[in-house]
């Protein structure tokens, strides 16, 4: 049964070594992750997942102790992924996960990763969600996941002007915990703004169905053309 969830962007340069210079324009989505995580803290869970996008086809389960490295950002840092035996390779997103745990303290729970297809439905992120909410008696789940990239025209995606009402709807859905209206966003349009986030938070939305969650929106910004959202479920 799904307890807690915590919403964060995922973009590398949230590792202050990535950013470099600008490190300090991202202090304040830092501060507002480590409240999310907080919450997930205080919800006492038995299993904590951390819920990504997979670029390069990394899918499905990553077991404890997986690492993932910053080396392909020019950084010499290498994150784990709670404590285990590990195994796989964490891609990107799911390393910013490990990163932000590690920031973060919490209780002895078993933490596990679960790399998302961009590419799922859906009906199918929601029957992931299902499941992972399934598998223990109190789970809580870390969703990563950046909001559409075409906000300005320097944005990774150029601008795109339907950009922002979709941020705004996906802030609103977040925000309230509304599972219906997250699985409501459309998937061809946040493949078109390249939203990465949508599939993550579908996958929520199904881990959520049946339980009675309130949700809180911590941060909503777009630096960089990017949409950056935090938001709790409790």
């Amino acid at each position: 049964m799904l307890v807690a969830a915590a919403v964060c962007p995922c973009p590398p340069l949230l590792v202050p070594e990535v950013a470099s210079g600008a490190a300090p324009e991202l202090e304040a989505v830092r501060a507002h992750c480590a409240d999310a995580l907080g919450v997930l803290a205080a919800a006492r869970p038995d299993r904590l997942l951390v819920v990504g996008p997979a670029p390069g086809g990394a899918l499905g389960p990553f077991p404890a102790g997986s690492t993932g490295s910053f080396a392909g950002f020019g950084v010499d840092l290498t994150v784990r992924l709670g404590d285990g035996p590990g195994g796989r390779t964490l891609p990107a997103p799911l390393a910013v996960g490990a990163w932000l745990l590690s920031r973060t303290e919490r209780a002895d729970v078993p933490v596990e990763g679960y790399g998302v297809d961009e590419r799922a439905t859906p009906e199918e992120c929601a029957e992931t969600g299902r499941a992972l909410a399934a598998s223990a008696g109190r789970v809580a789940l870390l969703v990563l996941g950046d909001g559409s990239a075409c906000r300005t025209v320097k944005a990774p995606g150029y601008f795109d002007e339907r950009a922002a009402g979709f941020d705004a709807e996906a802030a609103r859905v977040l925000g309230s915990a509304d599972p219906a209206g997250v699985l409501a966003l459309d998937a061809g349009l946040a493949r078109e703004l390249q939203a990465a986030g949508r599939a993550p938070w579908q996958v929520l939305a199904g881990a959520a169905e049946g339980s009675d969650l309130s949700g809180r929106l911590l941060h909503e910004d777009a630096p960089y053309g990017v949409a950056y959202l935090v938001a709790v479920w409790s």
